[in-house]
């Protein structure tokens, strides 16, 4: 079956989405990854190098007689990404390879509300106005990770009460010509993941699971399709009626069960203790063989909830990041039971394959900002007018 033809939005989507997630290549490579002559691409390169989105710079060649000039992203293109915590909101500006050139952060009120939240979002804006005024930038992709951020959850947000129209409104106002995109956090910690993570597990189609404050997945897949980013509310899968409440109403959620705070409420810890440790924060704390066995049948629903999602829609491979990524592997055996015990034929029969991977929590703006590079990649660098028509 032939390949069918892609427009030149995903085309140009296709080249820069790979330059974001290796960092740079040279031209035999990266024509042979785009599925295209060297001769199209070099075409294609020409319009990206007009446009101050590419550069090549020059660099050993990879053997005698080989290409010298490594394409990479232009380290001039600027973006700009608010990202909203528990605890703040920060806001920052980068490039498309993950530099940072300048953050800060406001402070949320302890009962914040949808007007002191909105209030937060105008003082960043200004911060942003004033930073990039005074040096005359220019963005080209503004990104906002706002977590709970759902279909149903865009005036009434169970986690931070947040009015992404207000905010998406005051934006506009004051970056007019820049092209703004909201999303909830996983899908800004999934995008991190992907373009930023060394040896990250998948390059195609898959599932990236987010176990934090929620738990929550994201459906991950190459920029050029239209649905490359997707949330999905696993975490929300209600196992029994008898069970703990979860902040979205319900009982017995398997968000109420393995998320942050449900784990600190098990084990006795406060949230920020267990995360102070890059690695192994979960394994340090003595657990009663009692709490144990009540750990893996919270690790067994986490499981269940990832197969019945896959069931749904399958896909290759699944991604966990967050605290489960630090447990031991035998805690860690539990989630894959629960998937295998849910998955129609398990993970061997529909071919699965299963990664755990670090927490990415605490190193906001980064999140947002990744997901600003990776919505520039997806519209191949067009303006919105001309994506439309393309």
């Amino acid at each position: 079956m032939s390949e069918q033809p892609r427009s030149r939005r995903q085309t140009r989507a296709a080249i820069l989405g790979h330059l974001l997630q290796s960092g740079g290549l040279f031209r035999p490579p990266l024509a042979k990854a785009v599925r295209l002559s060297e001769a199209s691409l070099s075409r294609i390169l020409f319009d990206l190098k007009a446009e101050g989105l590419i550069e090549e710079v020059r660099r050993p060649a990879p053997y005698f007689g080989g290409p010298s000039a490594l394409v990479s992203l232009d380290r001039s293109v600027a973006l700009a990404a608010f990202e909203l915590t528990a605890q703040h909101l920060s806001v920052g500006v980068g490039g498309l390879s993950g530099e940072l050139h300048f953050v800060e952060r406001v402070l949320l009120p302890k009962k914040p509300t949808v007007a002191s939240v909105g209030r937060l979002f105008r003082d960043a804006l200004e911060l942003l106005q004033d930073w990039t005024g005074q040096r005359r930038i220019r963005l080209s992709q503004i990104g906002v990770s706002v977590p709970g951020l759902g279909r149903l959850s865009v005036l009434d947000n169970p986690i931070i009460p947040c009015d992404v129209r207000l905010v998406r409104g005051m934006i506009n106002e004051a970056f007019a010509d820049v092209p703004v995109e909201i999303t909830n956090s996983v899908v800004a910690h999934a995008t991190l993941h992907r373009c930023r993570t060394e040896d990250y597990p998948f390059s195609g189609a898959h599932l990236f699971v987010f176990v934090g404050q929620g738990v929550a997945g994201a459906w991950v897949d190459e920029p050029i399709e239209a649905d490359a980013l997707l949330p999905v509310e696993l975490g929300h899968m209600v196992f029994g009626d008898g069970g703990p409440r979860c902040r979205c109403g319900h009982h017995g959620c398997v968000e109420a069960y393995a998320s942050l705070p449900a784990l600190a409420e098990l084990l006795g810890v406060p949230e920020a203790e267990l995360l102070q440790h890059d690695t192994g924060s979960a394994n340090a704390i003595p657990i009663p063989a009692r709490i144990r066995e009540e750990l893996r049948r919270r690790l067994f629903r986490l499981g269940l909830a990832i197969g019945n999602t896959l069931n749904v829609r399958p896909c290759p491979g699944v991604a966990i990041s967050g605290w489960p990524s630090l447990l031991a592997e035998d805690h860690r055996k539990a989630v894959v039971e629960g998937i295998d015990a849910s998955l129609l034929g398990g993970r061997k029969h529909a071919q699965v394959s299963l990664a755990f991977v670090p927490p990415s929590i605490g190193n906001d703006p980064n999140a947002a900002l990744a997901f600003a590079a990776w919505c520039l990649a997806c519209r191949g660098g067009m303006p919105t007018a001309s994506v439309e028509a393309a």
